[in-house]
């Protein structure tokens, strides 16, 4: 099976060096200290697929560095620019452009980045108080200095699946999508339930398919803004189907040709294949195999 797009991290995440205050300063301190380059959220990505990174020295005067691990000894900083505010909803052609073109290390680094960076801008007051929060633990936390309450990144569990009935995938489309393409059902696992239980749930709501069996294939962390994608595979019932309009512009029934094809980039497939780097794709591989 490939790997799904932004895993395969190489950073030493080095918890321990969160908790020292003395050892992330030298590490600041260190000559071979990088701040990954990012301009609205997009990283710089180099001719070769590597990210861009530049000097500590370059961060503005406001910023405060989220340290994201070492590579190979050498530490590796983000910049949290409080003024610059959350992460837009709006992803660019240009963003999935330069996605495409990162290794597979180095998009797990990007990955990690935009989440946790996003997430202190949309968490810079305390959930329980309302007073405002400050980072900690090299970046990896907010403490309130009202109430002493510590808040730490979270992911969004989201199950990403196929109904797979008599050889064949369903698959959807959204209509913001580009033209043509289709890719698995999805959903976000609701308190109180299983993952099993969210995959059933979610086909049958968008497209009233009863699921048996179903069984996990990969995950994924997606940074839009941090969610962490697990892919699976269920057993339908049965193929007739009735589409939650307000979920999906329509969903259809696909063979392993088909979807061969779709993926191999074939002009004459009957729908366009979701990105490499989105785990659909990794999805669908492992299905048509």
């Amino acid at each position: 099976m490939i790997a799904p797009g932004f895993t395969g991290g190489t950073l030493d995440r080095s918890d321990l060096l969160r908790h020292d205050e003395e050892a992330l300063a030298a590490a600041m301190g260190n000559w071979q200290a990088r701040l990954l380059k990012l301009h609205a959220w997009e990283p710089e990505v180099t001719d070769d697929g590597q990210l861009g990174w530049t000097m500590l020295t370059e961060a503005s005067d406001e910023a405060e560095f989220v340290f994201l691990g070492l590579d190979q000894g050498r530490p590796r900083f983000a910049a949290f620019e409080p003024s610059q505010g959350a992460a837009p909803g709006f992803r660019s052609p240009n963003l999935f452009g330069m996605l495409d073109q990162l290794r597979e290390g180095e998009a797990a680094t990007f990955a990690a980045a935009r989440s946790v960076l996003d997430w202190h801008a949309r968490h810079r007051f305390c959930a329980n108080c309302g007073a405002p929060t400050a980072m900690f633990r090299a970046g990896w936390g907010r403490k309130c200095g009202a109430c002493d309450t510590e808040h730490f990144p979270r992911v969004d569990p989201v199950v990403i699946m196929i109904a797979e009935h008599d050889g064949r995938a369903l698959l959807g489309r959204q209509p913001s999508w580009p033209a043509g393409r289709y890719s698995a059902l999805a959903g976000f696992v609701e308190p109180g339930e299983s993952l099993e239980e969210a995959v059933r749930r979610e086909i049958d709501e968008e497209a009233g398919v009863k699921v048996g069996a179903v069984r996990y294939v990969a995950s994924q962390p997606w940074p839009f803004p941090s969610q962490l994608m697990v892919a699976c595979i269920g057993v339908a019932d049965g193929d007739a189907l009735t589409i939650d309009t307000n979920e999906l512009e329509t969903a259809g029934w696909f063979t392993r040709d088909e979807v061969h094809a779709a993926l191999a980039g074939d002009p004459s497939a009957p729908f366009g294949a979701p990105p490499r780097f989105a785990i659909a794709h990794t999805l669908l591989t492992e299905w048509a195999g």
